[in-house]
């Protein structure tokens, strides 16, 4: 059994205790084998109006697919495209431009075959289900040539009885994957509209404003978006097994959070029971504490034949609570939940989960209407960043991929993500992983952004979704908000293609569309959390005001702000706007110059060359002009690639920098910052801080210092700086302000100390000073003011401050020095400047180890020890290891 399958099992649940009559499992996800099928989808038509065939496609993959309709061998989990990767019947997806050369893949229908055995034991039993924990989309499931299943939607779980169909001996299943282009695009071209969608096809298989993928439930972000390829994915993408049972099984087990508080968590731990026959049984609920501490309760259950819910009340005095990331520790309880016939032990279930109260509070103040989490009666101000999928292809993401990323948020002092709506719902191991490392996890339902059809088919197929999936997931105490949808209502409101639809549809088809929209998000979706989740807030759109109004405003609910970065404004606006909740922005950058070489030949290494365009996904290739126009705005030219990629960086870093203490700064009036994005779903430019390959960008480092719990933001506007005192700590504390002025060359010009009480949860401004006092006539091209927050004699925060944007600055040349050395944990690498150094990368080439610090500003004769995590060559890491400044980067320095 492979990890993934194994996590699956335990996710999805049963059993426990040995014994005859006890539920079993058997995981057929080894053994598959594919090939294109014979029997093809009907397709679409292409732009130029002449309908493609299945194996005209064929003609568009390299010589090594000639025998594809012959049977191969397939990797469960997975996807087509992995399949024929494995078998290099493609090249790699992800190198140069293979993208356009590969999309026959996702427009082919395939057929994928398993034989395996069955023994007489397993027919003996009383049930024996086959269960499909994820099938990618469109799929007809057969055993022994009868057909059991027509699937349509990627995220839910399908389980089918097959005792009667299963024989001994050998036995053959056989599931047929249709294409949801080939399968959808006829149907689409016949309607007298297509429902707005997201980002038309670049590749001419879809025509333009015809997107099929509003109508299938299946990862938007597969269908291409602006951050990541096209690559319409087809597969068993999620584990396969067969389960055995007699009389009873636990189909779930819920531990339902009644109530909890610092003295005492009352909670009803929740069974759904499948029985054949009534009878009494006697449930067992065992718990065990994060400290060793355990503790029981049993109660006696009559059964009545079918579907049993059944609940044991547990009370647990003074609980240790789970807390997210700076609040104190991610507690996590063990839960055993037996089920007792006749004396022996016939089934049995486990969960982990932390007892904590979660509330979203929205009160109205001087500001409009708040949007604050509060865990166990603690406001949280929320730190982190927004998260895509890992990958384009999904069943390729190991545990330890997901946990990771993880690792690096929290690394960065990030307290919570928010897992957005365009991709898919995660494995449970990665659910776990939050839990244990006390990440909160803002929770989209699987809505990217397109207007969604109104039938009732698709409502309905929604709903099941959304209640096998809140099932699945609502014991993690990681996810703290369940959200309707990324972007549905506010692209409604304002996104001049859904205008156009407004204008373009008759008044009753707007308004069913419209009702539509709200019926899912307002209501079915908000029932099933209501039901099965109560404890966990809904917020039925992001950005929105829960239906309270318009979307995306300032003074109430989250807000989404691309006024820079999409709408070209200056990275100053983001000065200009304090909403209650800021749940997306972003800037864009390049990955470092050893993830490009991983896609890229030297020939490509231009802004402007046919692979960077083509890893380049904003307005199709046309956002490295983006990038380069706000290069130019705050630093100047590059002077080659290697320094438009490092500029893009630094620009990408100090921009978010800017926005994400200017928020900081507002508590209580905003008390949430997630930037887009965190992560990368291949490599090429995007906005994430973190690459493909969890190397870390310049933003991710800038992140866990301005993220840091104590944080001092001098925030300069109009020739005055105010300067905040930002702390999450639970407990006020005293602090002195400590402001230094140096010329550039290394002159400490003036030193300044004041008192600052620094409040509990709050932002504190510390001090106001224009640039007058500051400078005192100094030049402020080559003048630079050093912010220290100093808690008994040391640092706790420290910020520099330019009066002007980079390319006014007179900035010297640094002279850094480097060295390497061993230190009480292990390696050291020390950074000397002589003179200010701005915007310092270290680059180690292609080894790949972790700094503790990148990214940084260094004071005239200031130095820095960087801590070197991971295993290498001390002298190997010495050769590759170079070092930069800002000066290096440009072709040339303003006097």
């Amino acid at each position: 059994m492979t990890p993934r399958a194994s996590l699956a099992l335990a996710a999805w649940l049963v059993v426990g205790a040995a014994g005859a009559a006890t539920p079993t499992e058997r995981d057929l996800s080894v053994g598959w084998q594919f090939r294109l099928s014979h029997t093809a989808t009907p397709a679409g038509a292409n732009p130029a109006g002449e309908p493609s065939a299945q194996l005209k496609r064929l003609r568009q993959c390299t010589s090594s697919c000639e025998r594809l309709d012959e049977w191969q061998p397939a990797t469960v989990p997975g996807a087509i495209q992995t399949d024929l990767l494995a078998r290099k019947n493609i090249p790699d997806p992800f190198w140069r431009d293979n993208e356009a050369s590969l999309q026959w893949i996702g427009l082919s229908d395939w057929d994928y075959q398993l034989s395996f055995d069955v023994d007489a034991a397993t027919l003996r039993r009383g049930h024996v289900d086959l269960v499909f924990d994820g099938l990618d989309t469109f799929a007809e499931v057969s055993l022994n040539g009868k057909k059991l299943l027509s699937a349509d939607n990627m995220f839910r779980r399908w389980r089918l009885p097959v005792k009667n169909t299963l024989h001994a001996g050998s036995n053959t299943l056989t599931v047929h994957l249709q294409s949801p282009i080939a399968r959808v695009q006829p149907w689409l071209l016949k309607q007298p509209y297509a429902l707005p969608g997201e980002f038309d096809s670049s590749f001419g298989d879809e025509p333009k404003g015809k997107q099929t993928s509003n109508y299938v439930r299946k990862a938007n972000y597969q269908y291409g978006w602006d951050w990541g390829p096209r690559y319409v994915t087809l597969g068993i993408w999620r584990p396969v097994r067969l389960e055995s049972w007699d009389d009873l099984r636990v189909a779930d087990f819920h531990i339902a959070q009644t109530e909890v508080e610092a003295d005492v968590a009352r909670l009803d731990a929740q069974l759904d029971v499948r029985a054949d026959k009534a009878g009494a049984v006697t449930l067992k609920v065992e718990w065990t504490g994060p400290d060793g501490k355990t503790g029981s309760e049993q109660r006696e259950v009559a059964l009545k034949a079918g579907e049993n819910h059944v609940g044991v009340p547990l009370s647990i005095d003074h609980p240790q609570r789970w807390w997210p990331v700076g609040y104190g520790e991610p507690n996590l309880y063990r839960f055993h939940a037996s089920v007792d016939s006749g004396g022996s032990t016939v089934a049995g279930a486990d969960r982990e989960t932390g007892l904590r109260k979660v509330e979203l509070r929205r009160d109205k103040d001087q500001w409009g209407r708040g949007f604050a989490f509060v865990v166990n009666g603690v406001p949280v101000f929320a730190k982190g960043a927004n998260l895509i999928p890992y990958d384009a292809f999904p069943s390729r993401v190991s545990s330890e991929r997901l946990e990771a990323i993880l690792r690096s948020a929290k690394d960065a002092n990030m307290n919570m993500l928010r897992m957005w709506g365009g991709g898919t719902y995660q494995d449970d191991a990665f659910y776990a992983a939050a839990d244990r490392l006390g990440v909160m996890i803002w929770q989209d339902f699987m809505f990217g952004g397109a207007v969604t059809p109104y039938d009732d088919a698709f409502r309905e197929s929604t709903r099941i979704e959304a209640e096998e999936q809140v099932t699945r997931l609502r014991d993690h105490p990681s996810i703290v908000l369940w959200a309707g949808n990324n972007e549905v209502q506010t692209g409604w409101e304002e996104w001049p293609d859904r205008i156009d639809f407004q204008k373009f549809v008759n008044a009753d088809e707007v308004k069913k569309v419209e009702d539509g929209m709200r019926t899912i998000f307002d209501k079915t979706l908000r029932k099933v959390v209501s039901d099965l989740s109560p404890q966990v807030p809904y917020w039925a759109s992001s950005p929105s005001t829960d239906f309270d109004g318009p979307a995306n405003v300032e003074t109430d609910g989250d807000m989404h702000y691309w006024k820079v970065w999409s709408g070209s404004e200056p990275i100053s606006h983001y000065l200009d706007i304090t909403p209650r909740f800021q749940s997306e922005y972003g800037l864009q950058s390049f990955p470092v110059m050893a993830t490009i070489k991983a896609f890229a030949q030297p020939d490509d290494m231009q802004p402007e060359s046919k692979v960077m365009r083509a890893h380049q996904k904003f307005a199709n290739g046309d956002g490295n002009q983006r990038l380069l126009l706000y290069i130019r705005q705050e630093y100047g030219e590059p002077k080659d690639f290697p320094s438009f990629v490092y500029l893009s960086q630094v620009m990408q870093a100090e921009g978010i920098e800017l926005a994400a203490e200017h928020l900081r700064s507002a508590r209580p009036r905003n008390m949430g910052t997630l930037y887009w994005q965190l992560n990368d779903v291949w490599p090429g430019a995007s906005w994430a801080s973190v690459d493909y390959f969890n190397r870390w960008k310049a933003l991710q480092f800038h992140a866990k210092r301005f993220y840091a719990p104590v944080d001092v933001v001098p925030l300069r506007r109009d020739g005055k700086t105010d300067v905040f005192a930002v702390s999450d700590r639970t407990s006020d504390f005293d602090a002195v302000l400590r402001t230094r002025v140096y010329d550039m060359g290394g002159k400490l010009l003036r030193e300044t100390r004041i008192p600052v009480h620094a409040t509990a949860l709050s932002s504190t401004r510390a001090a106001t000073v224009d640039d007058a006092t500051l400078l005192k006539g100094a030049d402020p091209r080559k003048t630079v003011a050093a912010f220290d927050l100093l808690e008994d004699g040391k640092p706790a925060a420290h910020h520099l401050l330019y009066f002007g944007a980079a390319r006014t600055l007179a900035l010297p040349t640094p002279e850094l020095t480097t060295s390497l050395h061993d230190g009480a944990h292990g390696l050291v690498l020390t950074v000397s400047a002589k003179r200010l150094a701005r915007a310092v990368w270290v680059d180690t080439g292609d080894i790949d180890v972790r700094l503790s610090q990148n990214a940084f500003d260094l004071l005239p004769g200031e130095s820095i020890d960087i801590e070197v995590d991971g295993s290498t060559d001390t002298e190997a890491l010495r050769r590759a290891i170079t070092v930069r400044s800002l000066v290096d980067a440009l072709k040339e320095t303003t006097p």
